[in-house]
């Protein structure tokens, strides 16, 4: 699919879509506990439908009646012996070990770029919890037997927060007691603050968080016993970056439905925005961003994208419209995304006049200069496509994006929500 952008300044309101991070999170914590879960303002994304099916495969039944989703769960009691995570990285590294509280053999899946990620994590993590494990040189399929046994142990969190939230709900699931996951060089921290706001808001156990360094799971807590759970899931940070950024480069955007004291990582945008001088209102309702009548784009910034490595797409649309030369730290963070997308946002950006080097662990964007129009790719990556079209609001001409679809991994509303801010103009 093709999507074509062509320059125009944008104004309206859109409501933020429902987290990705928030709703794949929710879908374990129903599978995990016993009883009833009721999901309002659920996610219906690529990444949340393979959650979907993946807690139905392992036991959960799953109803949805009008804008809720209604999940009865007794527990992980698998009903097939595979599941498929699709492209989503969250599922795999999440849903991994909690398959694995089953003695049931389950063989795990993916497709398109999760079959190029490696997954050694659990080539060493899982054997030392007594699950039999198997991968293909550390790449998918993954097969996995248990049952999981809480164990203390000593993890690497460089590479990803994501497995140790699944190593958290696994042994919240089997109420685990005066045991410690101790973990090093702990990425994304923001991440593992959402995990343990859904354990909590599920009356599932939580462990005591020792500075990022160690997760207590004390003898003397338990799981609280709630017959049913309503989860209200939150809007998205990461989706609303891109509209944000809009905003701020192209006219006047209001964007509803997010929480200013969410875990979500992303929720720095807003500090980058405040750094580049962005006309900003945020209240409770709503957060209002508007271009600067000075200079579009703003004034340059420097920023350490580390702990919210998704945030380099927006950033990258932003910084080529400011006024100098800004600088993101964490680019190690971006080699096994949909795209490595460290090469991908130089050689598309490039594409349209923005000059980007790669410099040991930053990205340095040179701003100011006119955006060209053209014909650029998503690399099947969702960022990459929505970060192209945002840049393309500002171009001397018609851009055009292959691979547009992409998006429906994360925001499938995206051009829709693009289109009507074109509109209103």
């Amino acid at each position: 699919m093709q999507a074509i952008i062509s320059p125009s300044k944008i104004s309206g309101t859109i409501q933020a879509a429902a987290s990705k991070s928030a709703m794949q999170r929710a879908c374990a914590a129903a599978l995990i506990r016993n009883g009833e879960t009721v999901l309002s303002n659920p996610g219906f994304s690529a990444d949340d439908k393979a959650a979907l099916d993946i807690i139905q495969q392992l036991g959960a039944k799953v109803e949805i009646k009008n804008d809720k989703i209604i999940v009865h769960s007794i527990g992980v009691s698998p009903v097939a012996n595979e599941i498929n995570c699709g492209e989503s990285g969250l599922s795999i590294r999440m849903f991994t070990p909690i398959a694995a509280l089953s003695k049931k053999e389950i063989k795990i899946t993916g497709g398109g770029s999760l079959q190029k990620r490696p997954m050694l994590f659990f080539d060493e993590v899982l054997p030392q919890l007594d699950v039999k494990f198997e991968s293909n040189n550390g790449f998918l399929p993954l097969i996995v037997k248990g049952p999981l046994r809480p164990k203390n142990i000593l993890v690497d969190g460089s590479q990803s927060s994501q497995y140790l939230t699944g190593l958290l709900f696994a042994y919240s699931a089997l109420n685990a007691s005066d045991v410690t996951i101790t973990v090093k060089n702990l990425a994304s921290k923001p991440y593992i603050n959402l995990t343990l706001d859904v354990l909590k808001a599920f009356g599932l156990k939580i462990p005591v968080n020792r500075i990022y360094q160690e997760f207590y799971f004390d003898s003397s807590a338990a799981n609280c016993k709630l017959q049913t759970v309503n989860y209200s899931i939150e809007g998205d940070w990461s989706g609303a970056a891109f509209l944000l950024v809009a905003g701020a480069i192209a006219g006047n955007v209001i964007v509803k439905g997010l929480n200013v004291f969410s875990s979500q990582a992303d929720k720095a945008i807003l500090e980058v925005l405040s750094q580049t001088g962005a006309i900003m209102s945020i209240t409770d309702a709503q957060i209002e961003i508007s271009t600067s009548p000075l200079v579009v784009g703003g004034k340059a910034f420097h920023f350490n994208a580390q702990n919210c490595p998704d945030l380099f797409p927006p950033l990258v649309a932003l910084a080529a419209f400011c006024e100098g030369t800004s600088v993101i730290e964490g680019v190690h963070r971006l080699e096994y995304k949909e795209s490595n997308r460290a090469l991908t946002l130089k050689e598309e950006f490039e594409k349209m006049g923005v000059e980007i080097k790669l410099q040991d662990d930053l990205m340095i964007i040179k701003g100011g200069n006119k955006i060209t129009g053209g014909l650029v790719n998503s690399h099947n990556d969702h960022r990459i496509a929505m970060a192209c079209a945002v840049a393309a609001l500002r171009a001397d001409g018609k851009v055009t994006i292959d691979g547009a679809e992409a998006v429906n991994k994360s925001y499938p509303q995206f051009w829709e929500h693009l289109q009507h801010l074109q509109t209103n103009s």
